[in-house]
């Protein structure tokens, strides 16, 4: 299938010049471009523009889970008969294992799943598989391991009508690819058997299979598609399954419920090879005079290997993923990025931050793993056990279009064409910037705030900590307003629903460190209240600022106070730089006879 792009505008302003010179680099095979886009220009809406000229495969990379989640209802919105999915980490918590020398203090690995985010990348891998209508919308987990493709796909089954084939083969296949037999209500991932009929729960949440069999032959195959965006997976009971709601097959192709997969011949031969790396590390252990170093490496390593060889899992397997995979040491690991075909194209948003992300994952990740290895708690193969670092992930990517406001050093450097985007469509105008005195700062804040309410009109208000923002949501809330905070502490998909909970005027103001900065659509926010914005520092440099200050250029009421009693450079270029916009704007309006008109998006959400 195509893709094919609706939605109820055509492109205006800056847009035109925009997706034509996107789209013709990528046709001459630019490796690199920067879409400079101001916030409320619809970047986001030229990028589909482009992706629909193109019709390439798409990797959307965004710096949060948050921005992900926006951008994922939006390119869903725009391309709705296509695969668009949605792929972050699946941790609720995580905490990662290490060790801490100074007070020879362990820390063992603890982590919480969350089952709507496993099903959504399972749900993305899937559709990477089997068609090129894909958009996949993720965060930077993408550079992790996920486990090999080819084994991904070797481990899959499909199964044909008239195929000859008994129940017990059936059944050892599905748990072959880690599916779970379950014959009361089963979940996701897993199967039932009653009699000669196997009902499969997919592993992306969207579709049940029935295999009716007879004879030692698959007689009919039944699918009823499921939408779990829309309806929470729940367990499957035998009564829920109707054949008049089901679409009939002739062929189905099962993929496996998980993503790491290891054929069982290449786990002997896993054991071998890790077997041999810790007698070699024990040796040399030995010769450093690490004596309790190598006792504590060769128990805990004999530990996971019986367990491997006995149950086929160990706990902190993905420290072996070099040999289970049987891939040289020092090789990149397998992502996400290795599932697309090769001619995909890279979209990096928000890019002054995402860049950076990538570029720091790598480090922070050795850094930790160093101190493991070097104390005997891993083998050295675990270093590999990591992210791409930033040259694998520029080798493994092959065209990339940088979106940002403020683009950084790197994307202005490395791309081959930059591209303005100035003025937005709706033809508002940057918002006004006020610098006002700290002193009294609360008061005058809790007016402007309660003004904005009476017009039922929104607030962000951005501290420097956590602390402070929880501390002055709650002084907020006794002073009468409907006020919550947002930080990083807050969960995944909990954020979208205080998100949510502005624009549908649970809230009247939110209060953040960081998370307020980049991306956020919400229209109904008129007003931008930055605190301390004279505190030199990365969340009052000139990015961060002119960052913050595009939270309010969608509103044509839109205005920012900066509570300051010095200005700093920061804030003299982060002023300019907006009245420059300000005035290019404003032009153009006059130009074309354009008259800033009001917004209102449709409210994105989470994935009920």
């Amino acid at each position: 299938m195509q893709f094919q792009l609706q939605a109820q505008f055509q492109p205006t302003g800056d847009q035109p010049q925009a997706i034509q010179k996107l789209s013709q680099g990528i046709q001459q095979g630019l490796k690199a471009q920067t879409l400079l886009g101001v916030t409320g220009s619809g970047k986001t809406f030229t990028i589909a523009k482009v992706i629909e000229k193109t019709q390439k495969p798409t990797l959307v990379i965004s710096p949060n889970k948050t921005l992900a989640a926006q951008l994922y209802k939006e390119f869903k919105a725009f391309f709705p008969q296509n695969a668009v999915h949605y792929f972050v980490s699946y941790y609720d918590y995580y905490q990662p294992e290490a060790y801490l020398p100074p007070t020879d203090t362990y820390i063992e690995k603890e982590a919480t799943i969350n089952e709507d985010i496993d099903r959504l990348r399972h749900a993305a891998t899937q559709a990477l598989l089997t068609r090129r209508d894909v958009i996949i919308v993720a965060s930077v987990s993408c550079i992790y391991g996920l486990g090999e493709k080819t084994d991904y796909e070797a481990s899959s089954q499909i199964f044909t009508q008239g195929q000859t084939i008994n129940r017990q083969e059936i059944i050892k296949e599905l748990i072959a690819m880690q599916y779970e037999r379950q014959d009361a209500a089963c979940h996701r991932g897993q199967f039932r058997v009653a009699g000669d009929i196997i009902d499969i729960y997919l592993a992306s949440g969207e579709a049940i299979v029935r295999l009716d069999l007879y004879d030692e032959i698959i007689n009919s195959i039944y699918l009823w598609p499921l939408n779990p965006d829309n309806n929470k997976p729940r367990p499957l009971r035998l009564s829920d399954l109707q054949l008049t709601e089901a679409q009939k097959l002739t062929e189905i192709h099962i993929l496996p419920a998980k993503h790491f997969m290891t054929p069982h011949d290449r786990l002997e031969t896993a054991s071998a090879a890790i077997r041999q790396e810790l007698k070699e590390r024990i040796q040399e252990l030995q010769n450093q005079g690490k004596l309790l170093e190598a006792e504590r490496l060769e128990r805990r390593t004999n530990y996971d290997l019986e367990m491997l060889e006995q149950v086929g899992y160990c706990n902190g397997i993905e420290n072996y993923s070099r040999h289970l995979a049987g891939r040289p040491a020092g090789s990149p690991p397998a992502t996400l990025l290795d599932f697309f075909p090769d001619d995909f194209l890279t979209i990096i948003d928000e890019s002054h931050i995402t860049i950076p992300q990538i570029t720091g994952m790598f480090a922070g990740d050795q850094a930790r793993k160093e101190v493991l290895v070097e104390f005997g708690f891993r083998l050295p193969s675990a270093m590999d056990n990591r992210p791409l670092n930033f040259t694998e992930f520029n080798h493994k990517i092959k065209q990339v279009i940088y979106t940002s406001a403020t683009p950084g050093p790197y994307e202005l450097k490395h791309s081959q064409q930059i591209v303005e985007q100035i003025i937005r469509p709706t033809g508002v105008l940057d918002p006004a910037i006020e610098v006002r005195p700290t002193h009294g700062q609360i008061a005058d804040l809790i007016k402007e705030c309660q003004l904005r309410a009476q017009r039922e009109e929104k607030v962000l208000i951005t501290t420097l900590t956590k602390k402070m923002a929880e501390e002055l949501a709650d002084y907020l809330k006794e002073a009468g307003l409907k006020t919550n905070y947002l930080h990083s502490d807050v969960d995944t998909l909990e954020r979208i629903e205080v998100l949510q909970g502005l624009r549908r005027n649970k809230y009247d103001v939110l209060v953040g460190v960081n998370l307020l900065r980049e991306g956020l659509d919400l229209p109904e926010v008129s007003l931008i209240v930055i605190l301390d914005a004279d505190i030199t520092g990365f969340l009052r440099n000139e990015t961060s600022l002119i960052q913050t200050i595009g939270r309010a250029a969608r509103h044509i009421n839109g205005q920012v106070i900066m509570y300051a009693d010095t200005i700093t450079p920061a804030m003299n270029y982060a002023i300019k730089e907006t009245e420059r916009r300000r005035a290019i704007q404003a032009q153009y309006n006059k130009e074309h006879g354009l008259r800033p008109q009001a917004i209102k998006n449709a409210e994105w959400s989470n994935f009920d």
